[in-house]
């Protein structure tokens, strides 16, 4: 009996501990720290990973009336337009989250380490982002559109 009561404990255990996380593909809002919207993001899955575009931004234009390019960014985004670009690669499953990837601010142009964690029943995206370690970054809440 006691066999039985520990083999159940032990499977729940690893059907607990294997679980893949929920799904973070479609549509999501994007919000600046003071609460304005700022974008909408598409993340899709592509070779079993993660990656998110941009699809639309609220001011898609610099101050100069022209397309927001990615000024600050370096190597193969450097000038490309924001527009459109992949700011979300390489996320795996881990547990209850989506995590080994990385994340682009096109503010500044700076690749974060990355999570991402639908909660509320799938109809909110925690994005964080951080270098080093998670406990040392900030996180995003994404609405689903």
């Amino acid at each position: 009996m006691r066999l039985s009561i520990l083999s159940i404990l032990f499977l729940f255990a690893y059907v607990g501990l294997s679980a893949d996380p929920a799904p973070v593909t479609g549509v999501w809002r994007t919000f600046s720290d003071n609460g304005k919207e700022e974008s909408t993001v598409e993340i899709y899955e592509q070779g079993g990973k993660i990656f998110g575009k941009i699809l639309t931004l609220v001011d898609p234009n610099d101050k100069d009336g022209k397309p927001a390019r990615c000024t600050e960014c370096d190597g193969a985004e450097k000038d490309k337009p924001v527009l459109g670009m992949v700011i979300i690669k390489g996320l795996g499953p881990e547990g209850d989250k989506w995590s080994g990837g990385r994340i682009l601010d096109p503010n500044d142009g700076v690749w974060y380490k990355c999570n991402l964690k639908a909660v509320e029943g799938g109809k909110k995206l925690e994005v964080r982002g951080y270098v080093g370690f998670s406990l040392i970054g900030r996180s995003q809440f994404w609405v689903k559109k």
